[in-house]
């Protein structure tokens, strides 16, 4: 499966920013060995059901910390017997724009 999520949490930078709680968040993610992506607004994820999902709780609670409130948006491609699909899909999209 391949999960995008973007966490935030009440309170951040004085400027309205949260890029210190999201760096603790993507740290998580990056330390977790899986394929992982960070975009602007999301980062994506590949992974076994309860490994991905696993990772994105402890980046929440990284994301949280010292923080009474946390949003999380999440959005899962479910897809059984398909992996490496963090390129993969980009690659297709990528090919039927050359053809276009």
């Amino acid at each position: 499966m391949i999960v995008a999520f973007s966490v935030s949490p009440s309170g951040g930078e004085p400027d309205g920013g949260v890029s210190e709680a999201v760096a603790r968040a993507v740290k998580v993610v990056r330390d977790s060995g899986l394929p992982n992506s960070t975009n602007a607004m999301f980062t994506n994820i590949e992974g076994e059901w309860d490994e991905v999902m696993d990772v994105v709780k402890r980046a929440v609670e990284a994301a949280g910390e010292g923080s009474a409130r946390v949003g999380l948006v999440l959005k899962a491609d479910i897809r059984p017997g398909f992996t490496d699909q963090l390129g993969a899909k980009v690659d297709r999209i990528e090919a039927h724009l050359r053809d276009a």
